[in-house]
């Protein structure tokens, strides 16, 4: 899937606006120049006619080599006639020629038929930043995470730092086939920011991700049910399972429903088949999962996923009595 097409045509949008902008200012500056100097306007057409001097000679039957060395000559006399009427008028070819952002494909995305690292480039920043409309990805990296906030208990330290460590050995390996994930623990221990750190990483690697809570999945869901007109950017159901890589948080949260829970289950089970990663963090326990959902959706998370479980105290709370501390 990588990056979606929605993000795909965004990005080339982008890049066909950068060239058609340098395209027309430099445009817009060399008819200037010609209205001021109507010498560099007969100079370019002298130019064009001297390049096609040699095909002349070849088709006259003429002697070839004498020609191409004749047009040579006058093309470097036109040139430096021309670049010295540029300078007479405080310009030079940067000013009369586009300026592409990447002079690498000339800002068309494209090299030989192979994308170009612009192109790659750009669309990585706007996954990055859609998924910043959702998700404070920007704040929740590996380097921002913090272990100071669980060395109360030395137990709670060292599992906490196994997870730490495990996350970023996922975040730096992961595939568009690597295994599934459970991050389970209670409310505000970094599930959600070491899930988005990982998202963050999938980013630069280029896979296409989705990040949402159940909540919001389970309600775009039910909506989509009843709608006669299908979703401009594709119906949830497929998004959520043909990504790259999909993050349900608080899994449990959502308000409960059959027509939901058959949705979900569907959802990972063909992830699953398909080899794609997901990443699921929920308060639930294994029994309590198979209790609000059923036990083959257990089942596949039990069989399947890989688990962490992060404990500690809530960390959002220890950072509100810090704050309080240093502002009584």
């Amino acid at each position: 899937m990588g990056y979606g097409v929605k993000i795909y045509q965004a990005a080339c949008k982008e890049l066909e606006g950068r060239r058609r902008r340098a395209e027309e200012k430099a445009a817009a500056c060399r008819e200037r120049f010609f209205e001021d100097c109507p010498r560099a306007a007969q100079i370019r057409e002298e130019m064009a006619r001297n390049a096609s001097g040699a095909a002349r000679a070849v088709l006259s039957g003429g002697d070839v080599r004498q020609e191409l060395t004749r047009m040579k000559e006058r093309g470097m006399a036109l040139r430096e006639e021309y670049n010295g009427l540029l300078a007479q008028n405080g310009l030079s070819q940067e000013d009369v020629t586009p300026q592409y952002q990447c002079s690498n494909c000339r800002d068309s995305g494209f090299v030989d038929g192979r994308m170009c690292q612009c192109l790659k480039s750009l669309q990585r920043r706007m996954a990055y930043e859609r998924l910043s409309m959702d998700a404070p990805l920007e704040s929740c990296t590996f380097e921002s995470f913090s272990l100071e906030y669980y060395q109360e208990d030395e137990r709670v330290y060292r599992q906490m730092e196994k997870v730490f460590r495990a996350c970023q050995s996922y975040g730096e390996k992961l595939r568009p086939d690597s295994p599934s994930m459970l991050f389970r623990g209670g409310t505000g221990l970094g599930k959600t920011h070491l899930s988005l750190a990982i998202a963050g990483k999938a980013i630069e690697k280029g896979m296409g991700v989705i990040y949402g809570s159940a909540q919001s999945f389970a309600v775009a869901l039910e909506k989509e049910r009843f709608d006669r007109e299908p979703p401009e950017e594709g119906d949830t159901n497929t998004q959520l399972t043909e990504c790259d890589l999909l993050i349900l948080d608080d899994l449990g949260t959502e308000f409960p429903s059959a027509y939901v829970n058959a949705a979900l289950y569907n959802i990972i089970n063909s992830r699953m088949l398909a080899e794609r990663p997901t990443i699921i963090s929920t308060n639930l326990t294994l029994k309590e999962l198979e209790s609000r959902y059923s036990e083959r959706f257990a089942s596949r998370i039990a069989g399947y996923y890989g688990k962490l479980e992060f404990l500690g105290n809530d960390v959002r709370v220890q950072k509100r009595l810090q704050k309080s501390r240093k502002h009584p």
